[in-house]
């Protein structure tokens, strides 16, 4: 049986909220995605940090875990903290919040009926006392999102190079460059993921060629596009029903 992943869009501007069950057995690993996650995993608060390369899900097996995840440049005003501090990082949430505030938002999530909610709330309700994420960083992240090149990025936003790469590593954990690949590699995987081959969704996506593809999937995720996408690509041949891995 495969892992039982759920989401839906949060109130929280460009935010996904979504829980996941860990059967017994079950190790998948998350993929760079440019985000940050405030979680919940076996009554703590953690804070999953911008990543570089393939992560182990913290959530033991046969448990579950909740979360929020942040459209990249969101979470560090949230937090308090740049995204680079967090970078390939997992920390308590007590390690950047005053310690007694995190206590009584732990204890007000493992009283909750439905924690995914509450954590959303708590989310909210700090957007509420925070500054906002810096805009123009938004405008930078969704740009690349978009495939567009970093020197055209720098200009309209209007920042130089070395700027540009100092506010990135506050903002999104990494350097414009970086974060384009990890953009770029999503963007080829969810083509993938909708059926269109790997040749074609290596192009579509930006990359130079299906070799380019598959050296970024090795770089940063550490494995191939089959091994990855061998069970999405049974589901869509009528093969195993277990849902893809994401959290």
């Amino acid at each position: 049986m495969g892992d039982r992943y759920e989401e839906r869009t949060s109130r929280f501007d460009g935010a996904i909220v979504w829980t996941l069950g860990v059967p017994e057995g079950a190790v998948h690993p998350v993929l760079p995605d440019g985000c940050m996650d405030l979680l919940w995993i076996g009554g703590r608060l953690l804070v999953a940090g911008p990543d570089t390369r393939a992560a182990t899900p913290s959530a033991p097996a046969g448990g579950q875990c909740v979360g929020i995840r942040f459209a990249p440049g969101t979470a560090p005003a949230l937090l308090g903290v740049p995204a680079h501090e967090l970078r390939d990082r997992r920390v308590g949430l007590a390690d950047l919040w005053p310690g007694e505030r995190v206590r009584v938002l732990t204890e007000q999530l493992a009283e909750a009926p439905d924690p995914a909610a509450a954590l959303e709330n708590i989310a909210l309700r700090r957007a509420a006392e925070s500054t906002p994420p810096d805009p123009l960083m938004r405008y930078v992240a969704d740009r690349l999102g978009a495939g567009r090149s970093v020197a055209d990025t720098a200009h309209r936003a209007g920042l130089g190079t070395r700027q540009l790469h100092r506010r990135s590593l506050a903002a999104f954990g990494y350097g414009p460059k970086t974060l384009a690949r990890v953009l770029r590699l999503q963007r080829a995987l969810a083509l993938a993921r909708s059926g269109t081959p790997y040749a074609e969704a290596a192009v579509e996506a930006g990359c130079t060629d299906q070799a380019h593809l598959a050296r970024e999937m090795r770089d940063l995720a550490g494995t191939t596009l089959t091994a990855h996408l061998g069970p999405v690509r049974r589901i869509m041949a009528g093969g195993d029903p277990d849902p893809p891995d994401r959290p």
